[in-house]
């Protein structure tokens, strides 16, 4: 399903890379932009194909239409990235169209799909080593959204490439090609050419949007074609830079009652409140008792369980043999170093330079505390990689919740810097945590909202969602500031809010769409 391009398209597509790079150039350096010029990506004649009519253990009739398939974005290394696109349920020619990315580096995006707010929930009715049964997902965000959900870079989830110097990769790359994809997906769907386009993502996608959104940005300064009628993003439980997350976990531990006063005061006065950047060798002894507290909780969600899986059991696949993401642990929990990589995430905050994967932290393809088998057991199931038009196992590997296949590099910097630039362009801003996660707490997320110092338009307040019962609860914290930025914590929700609190997460999501305070 990828693109082949002629040989003038490869060549317009590298004058519209450098035309990207300057644009980006020019506004880092606050220096007038050129004239803008327009090229056209691909001809706009392409089909609309892709449209997926049946999934396996589905039955009945999609509440929308459904496309997937493959965009090619580097036709000289062959680097192809899969989408999957759910058409909205309410209005599909007038809602907005959004983008999900998830996080790692190195997780797929089949994680939102999947577990988090796609048109189905996926249940295991017959065995977890037979294919899941799908049931429409009534907290769907496809009920407000058209919504593509991207595994991105090559290499996760189902994108591949056929070389494989394209796993080594970082912030910059992944965005230019996630912009590239974004045009050439609009030439493909060129109805959606008018909608509003928002970014969404989590986790590491807290890197993935701004830095997306960025190179959106200085397209449509540039004038590249076709133009993205780009209006703002929303991040939840977001990496930011290794300051302001570095600086959250150690608060959020004392606060959530995980480790004593003693041992907090011992941190704050042996790092003198910069915890991110503390090396000595009694600070090193001290956060090695706060990660023997805080061992084997579920980091992203403290209220959880954490899921162990069970003892190395194959699965079938389409025919062919895999092997289970969870299921290369033995029974045993395994030991804190291995759990949690080194003691993850109070002796691994966010840096410049490589990002270790889950792999290279544990050893093994294993995100801790996460049951992923469902996911595994039906995308790698050859009917239903030929039912969303997505390459074999035996061509391109088996799906992984999160691979260890790339060696990627934090080189984007702060996204401090980056969010005040596009705020300050008037984009709409949601910045959302759920107030359960270890992994990146909302301390960070509030502090470095805060930091921005822009006038609070509406203070610190409830949120109230009503549940089924017509009853109206809390549901989290909101405060507005000016510049269309909003910060919200979901009460009660871990790292994911719309696989923890769906109802909530579907209000939140709804209302930054719109426009309306929550």
């Amino acid at each position: 399903m990828g693109w082949q391009l002629d040989q003038s398209s490869s060549v317009r597509i590298q004058l519209v890379r450098q035309i990207r790079l300057l644009a980006v150039l020019a506004l880092s350096w606050g220096l007038p932009l050129a004239e803008s010029r327009s090229w056209n990506i691909l001809d706009a004649s392409q089909k609309d194909d892709g449209l997926v009519t049946s999934l396996p253990g589905f039955s009945g009739a999609f509440p929308s239409r459904h496309f997937a398939g493959y965009i090619t974005v580097d036709e000289v290394h062959d680097r192809n990235l899969f989408y999957y696109f759910v058409e909205s349920e309410r209005s599909p020619t007038d809602d907005p169209l959004v983008l999900w990315l998830n996080g790692g580096p190195g997780c797929s995006s089949f994680d939102g799909f999947v577990y988090e707010h796609g048109p189905f929930k996926f249940h295991p009715d017959n065995g977890i080593d037979e294919l899941p049964t799908l049931k429409l997902n009534k907290y769907s965000w496809s009920k407000v959204a058209n919504t593509i959900y991207l595994d991105s870079p090559a290499f996760v989830g189902l994108s591949y490439s056929r070389n494989e110097t394209d796993a080594i990769t970082n912030d910059l790359r992944t965005a230019e090609d996630t912009h590239t994809f974004l045009l050439k997906w609009l030439q493909q769907y060129p109805r959606f050419l008018d909608h509003d386009f928002y970014i969404a993502g989590e986790s590491y996608a807290g890197i993935y949007v701004p830095t997306l959104a960025r190179e959106v940005d200085a397209g449509i300064e540039a004038g590249v074609e076709p133009k993205i009628n780009f209006k703002g993003y929303a991040v939840g439980n977001g990496c930011t830079d290794e300051r302001f997350d570095g600086n959250a976990i150690i608060p959020f531990t004392h606060g959530m009652g995980l480790i004593d006063d003693d041992l907090y005061e011992a941190l704050f006065k042996e790092a003198g409140g910069e915890f991110w950047n503390a090396s000595s060798k009694d600070y090193s002894a001290l956060l090695d008792r706060a990660s023997d507290d805080t061992d084997g909780l579920n980091i992203y969600d403290i209220l959880e369980k954490c899921f162990h899986p069970p003892n190395p059991n194959p699965i079938a696949a389409g025919g062919s043999i895999l092997t289970a993401g969870l299921t290369n642990l033995p029974a045993d929990p395994p030991p804190r170093v291995r759990m949690f990589g080194r003691g993850w995430p109070l002796l691994a905050p966010l840096r410049e330079g490589h990002v270790p994967s889950w792999p290279e932290l544990n050893g093994n393809g294993l995100v801790p505390c996460m049951d992923d088998r469902v996911g595994s057991r039906w995308l790698n199931d050859e009917a239903v990689r030929t039912a969303i038009h997505a390459r074999p196992v035996s061509d391109i590997g088996p799906w992984l919740l999160c691979t260890g296949r790339i060696a990627y590099t934090h080189n984007a910097g702060s996204m401090v810097p980056i969010h005040r630039n596009l705020t300050g362009k008037g984009y709409r801003v949601l910045i959302y945590s759920g107030d359960h996660d270890m992994c990146v707490p909302y301390t960070g997320s509030e502090a470095w909202t805060r930091s921005l110092n822009y006038e609070v338009e509406q203070a610190w307040r409830p949120w109230i969602i009503t549940d089924e019962s017509n009853d109206k609860q809390v549901a989290g914290y909101t405060v507005r500031y000016g510049h269309n930025l909003t910060f919200a914590t979901v009460k009660g929700s871990g790292h994911t809010v719309p696989e923890y609190k769906p109802a909530e997460g579907l209000k939140l999501f709804t209302s930054f769409l719109d426009g309306v305070p929550l």
